[in-house]
């Protein structure tokens, strides 16, 4: 924790006043206000890393490992049991879809058939631990945002062969920016006064949750984490067994970067360590953070215990009802030059398949994919390794708005990219090739009829 010697008086005054404040909030519990602190002191402390350029590297093969060259995992079914009954799978289920005009948390969209993420998530689970006859726990790591829908949500899957846990992650307070006071204790006593400080939070939280004691008592040793909203985030048996045969404690999954994605932290090598830094430049870095990560239960103990997870801070202004207010975060992958043996792995593109908006529904819901058994399976029959570029406009922001729109998905199996602007109503049938920009005029309804095919350039 940051000592009030390496504040200046101004901000360690600011300090212990924000402790005596949010020492009265009685919503949450000591362990959330003395990590809320923390990441404050922290923060006012400047503690944020200084990056000097002439030490950053390309990492080599060895910090990051091209997945074609990983081992094939054990053909013996015993052997492969064994290896499963070492693994936690835990999704980040904080998440609201907000952003897709749905309230409630973003793992109950149906993404595909009236399946919904969850259930998805669930199903592949299923078929590992009926296929090997292993114990493979799911772990949903709620916000307070998330928690009651899905303990609700949950329970369809009690006769599953799937032991479900979920814990929530901290909730801190937001910070007022004019005065550095809580914003609940401005009597802003709704959930608007808190805020989940980012997945970083995953490991203290499964730590203060007792699960990590649970899992490590039961003989577990490595957890999976990934978005729940990233479809391509399944079991990977060779990288599982790459990392129990190496002892690794943390493993990045990167993928090569494409146009399409600017955001994304990436790995770099600097003083003998693997970091991950936010770069933007394709040209120069090649591969982003998939956000699916693997990492030693062992050494999450030891760290935390040790409170050695200093991530880098990741300072998040909003405003709520007219009043400025920060949200202090931190990211999991930036956790990363914490472990030992920590490495990247670069794996197919096909295990980054995020739904982030409706023009990503829209590609999973479509004939470039099948589901068998909760898996989402890209069509062999698109030559192109990339997906198509979808941009709607926002008539199709809201989920239930795009599903209105669309009779049947359009087959999209030849399509480059689809750019659609303005009130686009599609018929049952549309198959869509080539670059396609379709576009209504103003004021205009533009209904396309059943079964027409749209050949782009």
């Amino acid at each position: 924790m940051a000592s009030a010697a390496t504040l200046n008086s101004v901000e360690a005054e600011k300090l212990d006043k924000l402790r005596s404040a949010t020492a009265g909030l009685n919503q949450i519990s000591e362990e959330e206000k003395s990590g809320f602190i923390s990441l404050v002191g922290r923060y006012l402390s400047g503690e944020a890393q200084h990056v000097d350029w002439s030490k950053i590297k390309t990492p080599t093969d060895d910090v990051v490992v091209p997945y074609e060259t990983l081992a094939p995992p054990p053909e013996d079914e015993a052997k492969t049991k064994e290896l499963l009954d070492k693994l936690v799978v835990l999704k980040l289920n904080g998440g609201l879809g907000t952003t897709m005009g749905c309230t409630g948390p973003k793992s109950v969209i149906e993404v595909r058939n009236g399946l919904t993420f969850l259930d998805l998530i669930v199903m592949q689970i299923e078929n590992l631990n009926s296929k090997y006859g292993c114990k493979v726990p799911l772990v949903l790591m709620n916000s307070f945002n998330t928690h009651d829908d899905t303990l609700k949500i949950i329970e369809k899957y009690t006769n599953s062969n799937v032991e479900i846990h979920t814990f929530n992650q901290s909730q801190y307070p937001r910070l007022v920016v004019e005065d550095f006071s809580p914003l609940p204790c401005k009597g802003q006593t709704g959930r608007d006064g808190w805020y989940p400080p980012g997945h970083g939070d995953v490991f203290p939280s499964l730590k203060n949750s007792g699960k990590l004691d649970l899992f490590l008592s039961q003989g577990k040793e490595y957890i999976f984490v990934a978005n729940s909203d990233n479809l391509g985030a399944i079991v990977d048996l060779k990288i599982l067994n790459h990392l129990v045969q190496n002892k690794n404690e943390y493993c990045m999954e990167v993928t090569p970067k494409t146009l399409a994605d600017v955001k994304g932290g990436t790995l770099i090598s600097y003083e003998g360590k693997v970091q991950v830094n936010e770069f933007k430049s394709i040209e120069k870095f090649k591969i982003f953070n998939t956000n699916n990560l693997w990492v030693n239960l062992n050494a999450i103990k030891r760290l935390v215990e040790a409170d050695a997870l200093k991530m880098e801070i990741i300072p998040n202004p909003k405003e709520v009802d007219g009043v400025k207010v920060l949200q202090l975060e931190t990211a999991a992958g930036a956790a990363i030059r914490f472990f030992d043996n920590a490495i990247g792995i670069n794996v197919p593109r096909a295990r980054f398949l995020p739904v982030k908006a409706t023009s990503d529904l829209l590609l999973v819901q479509s004939d470039l994919y099948t589901v068998v058994d909760g898996f989402v399976i890209r069509n062999p029959a698109r030559n192109n390794p990339a997906n198509p570029t979808i941009e709607l406009g926002p008539e199709f922001k809201k989920v239930s708005n795009f599903l209105s729109r669309f009779k049947s998905i359009p087959s999209i199996i030849e399509l480059d990219s689809l750019k659609v602007s303005g009130d686009v109503w599609f018929g049952a049938g549309v198959v869509l090739k080539g670059k396609v920009a379709i576009n209504a005029k103003s004021g205009v309804k533009l209904e396309i009829p059943d079964d027409t095919v749209i050949e782009g350039n």
